[in-house]
């Protein structure tokens, strides 16, 4: 099976991608194109699935962080380097971005006009704290203009699928109590968030010129995707990493 990346018209004219899970090497729980050096699949595998993403995406090697659910955002120096960071911007043409996820928000942004790009880990702390906005800062630090940057969140976990308890919706509430519009109740004194509903306002608060999510739930399409949450409601042990890459 050959591998089958997302792309979205708003990314049109830069190299991009949402890989599924299509045409990867790993078996077992980790069936499919696992991107995660921090998984305990097999690193020959994993490094396998990665060399075929640097394929398609025309790279010899792929630029990534070491993800820690934060707000900071770098300006990728050494590809080989693995800073402790959650969104990573470039102004040089072949240098491919990536992130991480498996229910978490993977945000590719593009500055075409200027050359500049970036990819954002969003979970819900990330998005919370500023990493969206923070991949903008580094962006314009690189001439980029935020009025013109396209913004594109691929895959992530739904609304529906999303549960969380009173405590989680305090914390959005104690920030912005505009917040309680990205909750809806659920069963059992429980609410739904939507995190890419949160994502996406951040985003268009924040000045970008147009911003979309894909439509796809990671946790409800277990053929295409890998899901944390979904994982652990099944009891498994781990979990495969989804990749999103992007270049000039």
């Amino acid at each position: 099976m050959t591998l089958s990346p997302l792309t979205s018209p708003l990314l049109e004219g830069v190299t991009h991608g949402f890989f599924t899970r299509a045409g990867g090497a790993s078996t077992g729980i980790y069936e499919g194109l696992n991107c995660g050096t921090g998984s305990s699949d097999q690193r020959e595998v994993v490094a396998m699935n990665r060399a075929r993403v640097a394929d398609i995406m025309g790279v010899e090697a792929l630029a990534g962080v070491h993800q820690v659910h934060s707000a900071t955002a770098i300006v990728v120096e050494d590809v080989a380097a693995r800073p402790r960071a959650d969104a990573l911007v470039t102004d040089r043409p072949g240098v491919a971005l990536t992130i991480l996820t498996a229910d978490c928000q993977p945000v590719l942004f593009a500055d075409r006009a200027a050359g500049v790009i970036g990819a954002a880990h969003a979970g819900w702390k990330g998005a919370l704290d500023g990493v969206l906005e923070a991949t903008l800062d580094a962006m314009e630090g690189l001439g980029a203009d935020r009025g013109r940057v396209r913004a594109v969140i691929g895959p992530s976990i739904s609304q529906r699928a999303y549960e969380v308890g009173q405590e989680f919706l305090d914390r959005f509430l104690d920030a912005e109590s505009d917040n309680g519009r990205f909750f809806a109740n659920g069963v059992d004194g429980k609410y739904q968030f939507d995190l890419t509903g949160f994502g996406l306002a951040r985003l268009r608060a924040a000045g970008v010129a147009e911003a979309e999510w894909t439509g796809h739930c990671t946790y409800t399409d277990a053929e295409r995707f890998y899901s944390y949450r979904r994982a652990t409601h099944r009891g498994e042990a781990d979990y495969g990493r989804l990749i999103a890459a992007i270049r000039l």
